[in-house]
């Protein structure tokens, strides 16, 4: 997605290559695992892969897009295009250190600018399609960059409350924190798409058609206690929270303690943190 302040996702633009973009590289290499089943379930959607030219939209540090690039094997190539050029620098490295050469990246604004090496025969998202400012036009601009009868498969969250791997920090650390307003309903964020019948809509507003949405509920998670308070306080609505009121050192150990407590319950007897997790799995043809 395109840096241009005055662009369609300023806002969003402005957050992935400042402190949410630096944020979210310095824990993907912890992240990324934990959410990557729920990855593969979208991929497995598209089918038969090898030889294919793939659009990874949003594709962050570019996990996904070099899964891709396993299975379209070197006679296919995959375009991973994200709006955070901090993002994406990780990306980059993560490529040229895997010697992968049909693997390349874009720092574009999927809502509004052109693909580079469109038409494609398939196009993927794991969390990075619910940010758009509209999204009824990013995904007419995502089907536009596909060729007729291309396969699309996104994995989004559903609600807040069906997701305590995300939510249950910032719940437990609420009551230590200024009260802000709630975001508008369907505001660009990770639960803009929690609704099912919303997102066939949008779907349906680009000009898709052949729209499933699919249910997945498994438990994240996997990491020691303080590792997963650790990502808590960096990462996530917590972070966001702890970023808008300014937290400072005391503050911080405060909501790292009520944190703690919330998360130890969900301990296995391997002494790492597991939580529930509720996405959708969304697929449709161009």
């Amino acid at each position: 997605m395109s840096t241009d302040a005055a662009g369609a996702n300023a806002d969003q633009a402005a957050y992935w290559n400042g402190a949410g973009g630096q944020a979210w590289a310095s824990q993907h290499e912890s992240v990324d695992p934990l959410i990557r089943p729920i990855g593969l379930a979208a991929v497995e959607r598209l089918g038969e892969l090898a030889g294919r030219r793939v659009l990874d939209v949003g594709c962050g540090c570019g996990e996904t897009t070099l899964e891709l690039g396993e299975r379209v094997g070197p006679q296919g190539s995959v375009l991973g295009a994200d709006i955070s050029a901090t993002l994406l620098g990780v990306a980059e490295a993560a490529a040229r250190t895997a010697g992968v050469r049909h693997v390349r990246f874009q720092n574009v604004d999927a809502q509004t600018d052109a693909f580079e090496g469109a038409p494609f025969d398939a196009a993927f998202s794991r969390f990075g399609v619910m940010f758009f400012a509209d999204p009824p036009a990013a995904f007419a601009n995502i089907r536009l960059a596909l060729k007729p009868g291309a396969r699309l498969a996104f994995a989004c969250w559903r609600a807040m409350e069906k997701n305590p791997f995300i939510a249950l920090p910032m719940m437990a650390a609420a009551p230590l924190l200024p009260a802000n307003p709630p975001p508008a309903p369907n505001a660009p964020g990770p639960f803009a798409f929690a609704d099912r019948d919303r997102v066939a809509g949008i779907l349906a507003g680009g000009g898709f058609g052949g729209v499933e949405i699919e249910p997945l509920d498994l438990l994240l998670g996997a990491e020691p206690l303080e590792e997963r308070v650790d990502s808590s306080l960096r990462i996530g609505p917590l972070a966001g929270a702890l970023r808008a009121a300014n937290a400072d050192a005391a503050l911080m150990a405060r909501v790292a303690e009520v944190v703690r407590r919330a998360l130890e319950p969900h301990q296995g007897e391997d002494g790492l943190v597991k939580l529930p997790a509720a996405a959708w799995i969304a697929t449709a043809r161009a």
